[in-house]
């Protein structure tokens, strides 16, 4: 079967680097499923679950915000959270998400909403991968 070179990097460390049989991302405008001779395409990345088909053995990470290159033969993410299920924190997510909440309540200026809610996506995306997950 065909594969494509899947790499998902952070500001800090290049987190994944292998050669993969499918990808599902949460893109801007959906999910988009990617096989190997994908049509090339650019597009932004939404915090939510990213699968990876390799070897028929499905895993899932949390991603943030960021940016998708697909390629035929590869499929480069840039984005600022990358947790694959076993380290995601749980406590640490609903604790964001408590905070978030309670910062909605305040007033903000409009970056600083902005933010709170990038923060609160992302805790999100995190409880829903580990819940889906470990259920």
């Amino acid at each position: 079967m065909a594969t494509l070179k899947l790499e998902i990097v952070t500001p800090e460390e290049k987190i994944y680097s292998e050669d993969v049989n499918m990808v599902t991302l949460p893109g801007s405008e959906g999910e988009l499923g990617i096989y190997p001779k994908h049509v090339p395409l650019l597009t932004t990345l939404k915090p939510g679950e990213l699968r990876v088909v390799k070897d028929g053995r499905e895993t899932a990470m949390a991603v943030g915000e960021g940016f998708v290159e697909i390629k035929a033969d590869g499929v480069s993410v840039l984005t600022d959270m990358a947790l694959e299920a076993e380290k995601i924190d749980t406590a640490a997510a609903q604790a964001a998400v408590k905070r978030a909440k309670a910062a909605m309540k305040e007033d903000h200026t409009a970056e600083e909403v902005a933010a709170i809610q990038a923060s609160l996506q992302k805790a999100l995306a995190q409880l829903h991968v580990k819940r889906r997950r470990h259920s």
